[in-house]
């Protein structure tokens, strides 16, 4: 009897497909039919596979097993609803990641610290003398930081105070890799690094790769002929005729006369865009430019943070040596003295010098991978027209300067809406597009304002620069008003008419304007120092 009974039992569950009802009974008399009473069942029991089930009077219910859900789920009811859901999810992933890149696009990135406060010029010479000799130094700058910081400067920038013979404001480097005694020690400079960061404070220095001294020591190995410094400099024969020099061509430096001067040791001329003394580097000459980029290193290993590049549009002059043409046809050739007399299409801004520029940049962005390190780019193009100077921001996808300083306002010379509107448009509108502006009312080389503008324009200038959109530079001295000096007796070798802007910084009304303890002082103090001065 149990072997029978277990031969029915296996022939049931044959009969319903090898079911189960897993728990859930209340279908179960729909799903459960009693087999066909005509069928024959034999001794033998075939094994039956799955039956499908009719779904027509079936409803979903808990618990279905798979193959009864795939059913329902092929319905159209159930799967258009599915696929409506995904692809809607899919859309609104797109539409969430098109967003964000346009959020991220549109919306301006952080600021770096060249752009999120005000740079602050020094003339380390007349800042504040520390040792007593009557010329400012690099210790007298670390002792007025604390001053600095109350202007909320981020950037301060010094100009040139490498070892230097003094000619044309100290830009006749003997050596761009030593202090001037007049300034200090190397040791002194590693210090005022160090404070300055210790202050939260960003330090860029001046550098002119143009010339040289005479005296510098690649000039003295050229003029011999010495090795690979043969050829560091421009020379060229010329003729001597009753002891008179006959130069190549025309061309003329930048404070008149020939551009061509003489050397008796090597029996040629040389070329010079600035004073003989300072003599043209050749930048054809790859050895040169590879000199540059390690002086560029050693600075930037130093601790700088940036560099302001001068006079770079003279890096470069024509091969040909052809004469440049003269402003005034009909003017006799031999009275062709001055700059400007003469078109200057040879011996500026020629091709090849935004390569040069570039390579300054590349060399400079291989400090720049630590975060907070990024190290800036300045390009002083004094004299250049707007669109040349608009060419030193770069390409759309090749950088160059993070922007050329904007002197523009510091060559106003009378008050004017009507020029100050210029200026700032012209500006502005030429920029190209995502590329940030700066604003200079003052320089070194620059008449100051209270002297181009008068004194009750000095807080409105001011004013203006720091609320314009960009970057805010200040000459020293210009936040109070210092004017120039009026005398003229310097006894100096510089460029007089540079030195009007560059007195001693008016601390107090006490000796010197409280600049030095000195008896007597490289360049005397203003006559309005009593009344205008840090201290009031």
């Amino acid at each position: 009897m149990a072997e029978n009974k277990g031969k029915t039992d296996s022939i049931r569950m044959s009969t319903q497909g090898c079911r189960t009802n897993n728990g859930f009974v209340q279908n179960e008399d729909i799903l459960e039919k009693d087999p066909d009473p005509g069928s024959r069942l034999d001794g033998a029991v075939a094994v039956l596979g799955p039956v499908e089930p009719d779904l027509k009077d079936i409803r979903p219910y808990a618990g279905m097993p798979k193959e009864v859900l795939f059913q329902f789920s092929g319905q159209a009811r159930y799967r258009l609803p599915r696929e409506v859901l995904f692809w809607l999810t899919v859309a609104s992933v797109f539409v969430l990641i098109g967003a964000t890149i346009a959020i991220i696009a549109v919306s301006p990135k952080c600021l770096d610290w060249w752009q999120a406060g005000p740079m602050y010029q020094i003339y380390p010479r007349s800042f504040k003398d520390s040792d007593m000799d009557g010329n400012g130094d690099l210790k007298g700058i670390q002792e007025k930081l604390d001053y600095i910081r109350t202007l909320n400067i981020k950037t301060i920038w010094i100009t040139s105070f490498y070892k230097s013979s003094l000619k044309d404001f100290r830009h006749g480097v003997e050596d761009f890799r030593e202090i001037d005694p007049i300034f200090g020690t190397m040791k002194d400079f590693e210090n005022l690094v160090a404070a300055i960061h210790d202050k939260g404070l960003k330090l860029i220095i001046d550098f002119i790769p143009n010339h040289t001294s005479d005296k510098h020591a690649w000039f003295q190995l050229s003029r011999t002929r010495t090795g690979k410094y043969t050829d560091y400099y421009i020379w060229h024969d010329c003729t001597r005729e009753n002891g008179i020099t006959v130069p190549p061509n025309n061309w003329l430096s930048v404070y008149g006369n020939s551009s061509w001067h003489f050397d008796e040791v090597r029996n040629q001329c040389y070329f010079h865009q600035f004073m003989r003394e300072q003599p043209d580097l050749n930048f054809h000459n790859p050895d040169v430019q590879e000199e540059i980029k390690e002086i560029i290193q050693f600075w930037l290993t130093k601790g700088v943070d940036g560099f302001s590049f001068d006079a770079v549009k003279f890096l470069l002059e024509a091969e040909h040596l052809r004469d440049e043409a003269q402003v005034n046809k009909t003017q006799i050739p031999d009275t062709v003295t001055h700059y400007w007399e003469l078109y200057h299409d040879f011996t500026t801004t020629q091709v090849g010098m935004h390569d040069i520029v570039r390579s300054f940049r590349q060399t400079m962005d291989q400090y720049s991978r630590e975060p907070g390190r990024y190290r800036f780019m300045g390009i002083e193009a004094y004299g250049e027209s707007i669109d040349r100077t608009m060419m030193y921001y770069g390409l759309p996808f090749v950088q160059e300067a993070d922007f050329p300083f904007n002197n523009y306002l510091s060559e106003l010379n009378a008050p004017s809406g009507n020029g100050v509107f210029e200026v700032i448009t012209s500006w502005m509108e030429n920029m190209p597009e995502g590329k940030w502006p700066n604003w200079m009312i003052g320089g070194p080389d620059r008449a100051r304002l209270t002297s181009r503008l008068g004194a009750e324009y000095v807080n409105i200038m001011n004013m203006l620069v720091f609320t314009l959109p960009g970057t805010p530079i200040t000459y020293y001295g210009e936040e109070i008003g210092m004017r120039n000096i009026l005398v003229t007796n310097l006894n100096e070798s510089y460029d007089v008419d540079t030195l009007f802007s560059k007195s001693p910084m008016q601390w107090d009304n006490s000796s010197n304007a409280g600049f030095s303890e000195a008896n007597h002082t490289w360049l005397p103090t203003s006559s309005d120092y009593h009344t205008v001065n840090v201290d009031v």
